[in-house]
């Protein structure tokens, strides 16, 4: 905290109780997450000066990776430094974590009974519907803030991301990186296009990869590993939790691929099991990662998938936190970012495509139809309208409805 402030920084037990309150209670995605905080460190506590915090949201916006959860971890960094950043994010995430660890048990073990089962398939049904109001959500501020020849390049962009989604998802990354830098090029022209995104993309990632693993060794490591092992689960956690411009569900095309087609970890009705637990369980969604992870490989894997997930957002903030203040006025960086968001809310909206094709009953298509109408036309909240869901495949499953394995 700075020296100049006058509230007194809290200590490492309020950190650790207060942190871990908003992680058992962060129902509802980052507006719930973002407020929380805002509450706390803000309203309540004085912690941070509300000019603070939102230039905390700004930056931690600026990263690849949950939002959410850097939000977290920053705001601990900013009061009580690098032990405070890594005890408030440890608190935010586990209970989350450990809520969807054991609901993982219950529904993606090898028989579970009907009404689970059932349960499984109707809120897997409904996660087509909340992937395209999370892409509009992310979509909307974009636009409106786009003005004349801006908008059409957007669309561009969000159709490239959409149309990555739903045809090459191991690739998306890609199709992010190179959204951003064409807009990126555009701005700055092309004769010095070579330094232009080497030092964007070094700034980007808080002073490049010298302090980080590089996406091109971790590759080659899981595809020289034993086909759906290990290494194949590090690198889909780290493409989850490093590459994914726009966060929240522009995780699912990049684990959907992997998970279910590449490596076979899971089939097509368990993987819309494991993204309907990460919605309904506190805490940031890339948690799912932890679902796919322990059908990989029971536990451990699903600890391994967190662990890899979740330590580039906490070296974002430890090692690049000082630098933020520069990052919300690089051109560069707002630039690629200009081209790269919309690309990404156009592949959480595409990721609805190959979702919905993963249902597998008549019943659950009146399920999805039923969830896109609660979320899109009355408003409801995302919980709730799984939870909802969840009911109905659950009596559905009771009344001898065919189910999903």
């Amino acid at each position: 905290m700075d020296a100049k402030d006058p509230v007194k920084a809290p200590s490492y037990a309020e950190i650790l109780r207060e942190w871990g309150r908003i992680g058992c209670i962060g129902f509802g995605g980052p507006p719930a997450h973002i407020s929380l905080l805002r509450d706390l460190c803000v309203t309540r506590r004085k912690w941070l000066t509300e000019s603070q915090f939102e230039r905390a949201i700004a930056a931690t916006n600026l990263l690849p990776g949950p939002a959410s959860t850097q939000l977290a971890i920053y705001c601990a960094w900013r009061l009580r430094g690098n032990r405070g950043a890594l005890l408030g994010g440890l608190c935010f995430i586990l209970p989350g974590l450990i809520a969807i660890l054991a609901l993982s048990v219950l529904f993606l073990s090898g028989s579970p009974p009907v009404w689970v089962r059932g349960a499984a398939a109707g809120a897997g049904a409904a996660v087509a519907a909340v992937a395209v109001c999370a892409g509009l959500t992310v979509a909307m501020p974009i636009w409106r803030r786009a003005v004349g020849p801006e908008r059409g390049r957007m669309l561009i962009y969000a159709t490239a991301g959409a149309a990555a989604s739903i045809l090459v998802g191991p690739w998306l990354v890609l199709v992010l990186l190179a959204c951003g830098t064409a807009e990126l090029l555009r701005r700055r022209g092309v004769a010095s296009a070579g330094a232009s995104v080497l030092m964007a993309l070094s700034r980007r990632w808080h002073g490049g990869s010298a302090h980080r693993p590089g996406a091109t060794p971790l590759a080659l490591l899981a595809a020289a590993g034993d086909p759906g092992g290990t290494p194949a689960l590090v690198w889909t956690a780290l493409k989850v939790g490093a590459l994914a411009f726009g966060g929240g569900f522009v995780i699912v095309p990049l684990m959907q691929s992997d998970a279910v087609s590449t490596y076979h970890w899971m089939s097509h009705a368990q993987f819309l099991n494991a993204v309907a637990l990460g919605q309904v369980t506190p805490g940031p969604v890339t948690q799912t990662v932890a679902a796919v992870g322990y059908s990989a490989d029971g536990l451990p894997g699903g600890l391994l998938a967190a662990l890899v997930a979740f330590a580039p957002s906490f070296s974002f903030i430890l090692l690049g936190a000082a630098r933020f203040e520069r990052l919300l006025t690089d051109e560069r960086v707002l630039a690629f970012l200009a081209g790269a968001a919309p690309a990404a809310a156009g592949a959480i909206i595409g990721a609805a495509v190959p979702l919905a094709g993963a249902i597998g009953e008549s019943w659950q298509y009146a399920v999805l139809a039923g969830a896109g109408l609660a979320l899109l036309v009355l408003r409801r909240g995302v919980v709730a309208t799984l939870l909802g869901a969840g009911i109905i495949g659950v009596a559905a499953g009771l009344l001898g409805a065919p189910v999903p394995h």
